[in-house]
This record gives structure tokens, C-alpha cells and sequence, in this order.
């Protein structure tokens, strides 16, 4: 058989494994599921914007609650926030705790940042009691801001 034939041979039978393989629920893969439009974000920041040093961050979530790490309550979760990072983690186990993924894990909805100046990117991620990642994921889309010591002080309005 030569070479081309034997790699044609692999290919088509990784895609038949694939195609026959069961389906696996979220219960199966010990991931929380989540329900429909479930959704994720910032309530003040926006893809763009520039913003001064020690900044407050809001999250927003809707279709779902919010509860403490350790909590286990159908259709809720707590907040994890991805800085810089260029993939998702492993949605299969628990978010490592590191200065890139930010554990919110007595369910606070809000934080101070301090990030050096210059061009970073934040998302929002919801997990479950145990710090996994939701199935399907609750994620936002990546946003981009830039930290800069010349942007206005911004004032918090929610008294």
C-alpha cells in the first residue's frame, strides 16, 4: 500500500471514529450545564477603551444567577476573569488560579484593577462550584482596552 493510500486510510478512519462517536452530556463530562442564551460581560468597560490605572471592573450576567464557589445551585456560577490571555483554558476541569485567570469565588461581581499601561485583553467566564467551566461555556468576547495614565479618572455613578 503506499503512502498515500495508508494516509487517506487514517484520515477517513479518525473521521468515521468521530462521526460515530456518542455524544457526550454535560453531566457525562462532569460539567454543569447551562441554559440557553445564557450570557456574560462588562457592565462599564467596552472593546476600545482606554482607561487610567486602577480601574473598577463590572461584570454583568443574565439567564443565569450568582453564587459562591463551594455552592451548588443549578443555573449558577461565579465569575472568572481571563486577562491576556490568546486561548481559552481547558474547559474539561477546574480554572487554575493565575495572575491571567481571576477567581470571583464569594460571588463578587465587581473588582479593582491595577494592569501595567499599555494594550491588554479581558473576558469574562463563567464556572461552576467547583471552578469548572460551564457546558456549554458561559464566556464573553474578548475585549480590548488599553490601560494609559493620560485617560480621565472615571467616575462611579452606582452609588
Amino acid at each position: 500500500m503506499n503512502l498515500r493510500i495508508r494516509s487517506l486510510s487514517i484520515i477517513l478512519f479518525a473521521l468515521a471514529a468521530l462521526v460515530t462517536a456518542p455524544m457526550v452530556t454535560a453531566a457525562e463530562s462532569g460539567r454543569s450545564p447551562s441554559p440557553d442564551g445564557a450570557t456574560v460581560g462588562f457592565a462599564n468597560l467596552a472593546d476600545g477603551d482606554v482607561v487610567p490605572p486602577g480601574f473598577t471592573v463590572k461584570f454583568t450576567v443574565s439567564g443565569m444567577g450568582i453564587a459562591p464557589a463551594g455552592v451548588d445551585i443549578e443555573n449558577t456560577g461565579h465569575f472568572h476573569l481571563l486577562i491576556d490571555l490568546d486561548a481559552l483554558p481547558d474547559m474539561n476541569g477546574p480554572l487554575p488560579a493565575t495572575p491571567n485567570i481571576v477567581h470571583f469565588g464569594k460571588g463578587q461581581s465587581e473588582t479593582q484593577l491595577d494592569l501595567p499601561e499599555g494594550p491588554h485583553t479581558l473576558r469574562v467566564m463563567l464556572a461552576d462550584y467547583l471552578h469548572v467551566p460551564h457546558d456549554p461555556p458561559v464566556v464573553s468576547e474578548p475585549i480590548r482596552i488599553t490601560v494609559s495614565s493620560a485617560a480621565p479618572a472615571v467616575e462611579d455613578n452606582a452609588n
